[in-house]
Order: C-alpha cells, then sequence, then structure tokens
C-alpha cells in the first residue's frame, strides 16, 4: 500500500541519504517576488505531482530562502541569525560569498526523478529568477567523497538530530526550521593523489581503508576533523551534512557539494573560520591546499506549515 511507504515530503531536513540530489541556488528579480512566492508555497505539490511514479524513490525538495528576498517573498522579520554569507579570509585560502536568494535541495533514490522535478520548478519559476548555481550530486560508493574518504560520519542521529538542526524556543516564530551553508569546492585529485595514504589521513583525520577516527594533535597542525568539530562550556555542537560528490570527468572537474543544516548558523560559522583561518591562526585546514571554495550562501529552511502559508 502507499500508505504504508515513506512519504513524499518538502523541508524534510532528516531525509535519509539518496543516491542522486540536486542543488539549486537562485536569485530571484525584484519584480517577480509574487511569482516566485507562489512557486516557493507550492513545491509540496510538485512533490506529488513528480513523486507518485516511484514512492520508494523517496523524492524530497528543501527550501531555504536568503537574507535578501526574505522579508520580501515572506512578510515576515528576518530569523535571529539570518544574514547573508560573510567571506572570511586566511592567510592561504578564501571562503567566498556568492549571490543566491533561494536554494532548492532536491534529492531522491532516482536521478530522473531529481531532474523532472527541478526541470517542472524551473518551468513554474520562470523568469521570476536566474540560475547563480546548478550541481548535480551522486553517491559514491559506501558514501566517500572523490578524495576517497567516508563523508558525514559525525552526522547526530536519533534525538540529536533535532536538536542540532532545529530552531527551537530561543527563537519561537521560526520553530522547526533550520540555517542552512551551501559551497562548491573543487579537488585537485592530481595533487591530492601525489600525497601518500598516510598523509591523507592525517590531513583528514581518520583512516581511509575503515573510517576511524585518528587521535587528535595535541599540538600544531589540526586535522580536517578536529578543525570541523566545535566544543564550548555547553559541549559539542553537531551539524548535518549531506554533502555529494559531483564531477564531469572529461571536463577535468571533481568536486564536493558541501551543504550543512544546524539550529546556529554560528556553529557552521565558527566551523569555517577555523578551516580557513586555522588553529592556531595560520594553521588552516590542509585539505584546502587541494579543495577550493567557489561559492558561499546562507538560507534559512522554514518549516513546511510556514513554507505553505506564504502564498496565503
Amino acid at each position: 500500500m502507499a500508505s504504508e511507504r515513506v512519504p513524499l515530503a518538502v523541508q524534510s531536513i532528516d531525509a535519509p541519504l539518496t543516491g542522486s540530489a540536486v542543488f539549486l541556488v537562485v536569485t530571484v528579480r525584484d519584480d517577480r517576488v509574487d511569482r516566485a512566492r507562489t512557486a516557493t508555497a507550492g513545491l509540496e505539490d510538485l512533490v506529488k505531482t513528480v513523486g507518485f511514479r516511484d514512492l520508494d524513490a523517496h523524492l524530497t525538495c528543501t527550501v531555504g530562502i536568503g537574507a535578501r528576498i526574505w522579508p520580501a517573498l515572506t512578510g515576515r522579520a528576518l530569523p535571529a541569525e539570518l544574514h547573508p554569507f560573510r567571506e572570511i579570509a586566511g592567510a592561504t585560502h578564501t571562503a567566498v560569498s556568492t549571490p543566491g536568494d533561494l536554494l532548492f535541495h532536491i534529492r531522491s533514490d532516482r536521478q530522473d526523478l531529481c531532474f523532472e522535478f527541478e526541470r517542472l520548478l524551473l518551468a513554474s519559476l520562470g523568469d521570476a529568477v536566474a540560475v547563480e548555481d546548478e550541481v548535480s550530486g551522486f553517491r559514491y560508493f559506501d558514501a566517500r567523497d572523490l578524495l576517497g574518504f567516508v563523508d558525514g560520519t559525525a552526522n547526530p542521529i536519533g534525538p540529536d538530530l533535532p536538536a542540532s538542526t532545529l530552531v527551537g524556543d530561543e527563537d519561537p516564530a521560526f520553530a522547526g526550521g533550520s540555517y542552512v551553508v551551501v559551497q562548491k569546492y573543487l579537488h585537485d585529485l592530481d595533487a591530492w593523489a601525489r600525497l601518500s595514504t598516510e598523509e591523507q589521513e592525517a590531513v583528514i583525520g581518520r583512516t581511509k581503508a575503515d573510517n576511524v577516527e585518528l587521535a587528535d594533535a595535541e599540538s600544531g597542525q589540526r586535522a580536517h576533523k578536529t578543525l570541523a568539530t566545535i566544543e564550548d562550556s555547553e559541549g559539542e555542537h553537531d551539524i548535518l551534512r549531506d554533502n555529494m560528490p559531483f564531477g564531469r570527468p572529461g571536463a577535468g572537474e571533481y568536486g564536493t557539494y558541501f551543504i550543512g543544516y544546524a539550529r546556529r548558523l554560528q556553529i557552521i560559522e565558527r566551523m569555517l573560520e577555523r578551516m580557513f583561518v586555522g588553529v592556531p591562526e595560520g594553521l588552516h585546514d590542509r585539505i584546502l591546499d587541494v579543495s577550493t571554495a567557489k561559492t558561499g550562501s546562507v538560507f534559512f529552511a522554514p518549516s513546511a506549515v510556514l513554507l505553505a502559508a506564504l502564498d496565503d
């Protein structure tokens, strides 16, 4: 029975890892906000229209709204921490800030459903938007990135998942929503391949074959997994990563699309500052020597209830 299957959904931040994904970032024309609002509020119907073909393929779409367009699109004040992506310039590498009013995170176990959903979505948006970035991702072996390491190991599970990703009583008007940060990284796989397996493992902080966590360095250069871990007097703060590899071998393009959902935007910002500036300052994340951030945008994914009410 269809009712026994995983339901089609919008704003399903905790949707399971899928085989395919599309990350679509657009900007909205100031004189076409009404059309963008109607299309965005109607996402649930569009998910049903496309997803009914195969309910077991778990088609979902999560939309994030950027700070620039938020007031006009929603008619509400900004969520407490929402602001445009702030460039982070380290001594060697920079986390760039790029335009983005709307993010559509489309997920399914079938690439054709992602494609069809995006096609119909862009048709409904029409000339209201301009596409700033479009990436089609895929699951690579046992959830590895193109550097060969398992990605997303530190994701929260069980009751820790909503506690880490969903806004609560601290901003009650937007409870149930989540902050979203996206970055598109391109990898220099030739440079990475010149490192030995042991050197690669030291950069990541885990073994390559079996994903066993290595001990933290007590001083000096920290591994990626250490720099991306935020701890303070409140304990360790998690985010949810749903990263996907992407690539075009014929064009020599290989990358990872980073997408992080968090209850508090500042947690992701602190992670990026530690990576790009370094701890101590100057000792940046060595993964950045082979992985270049080409985009950077911040959004807020409202609850499904708030999203559906936008066009009321």
